[in-house]
């Protein structure tokens, strides 16, 4: 038989001789912001792939018409 590599533990070690948990630390920094600020701030990940959409559509719906405009002379 070839000598097999032993299965690496995987497994958390909860015993009462473990070792104890590094706490989490959770840094917090106060910024003041205006109404308009705090409002982009708390939108900004649902407005911009909403503008970008708006902005492409608008983009194709305006060279459909140039392109329209071209071919009726």
């Amino acid at each position: 038989m070839a000598n097999r590599t032993k299965k690496k533990r995987n497994k958390v070690y909860t015993g009462a001789d473990a070792a104890k948990r590094q706490p989490t630390v959770t840094r917090i920094s106060a910024v003041n912001r205006s109404r308009p600020q705090q409002w982009w701030y708390d939108n900004q990940r649902v407005v911009k792939p909403v503008g970008i959409t708006i902005l492409v559509v608008t983009v194709i719906v305006w060279l459909i018409i140039e392109f329209v405009q071209i071919i009726a002379g």
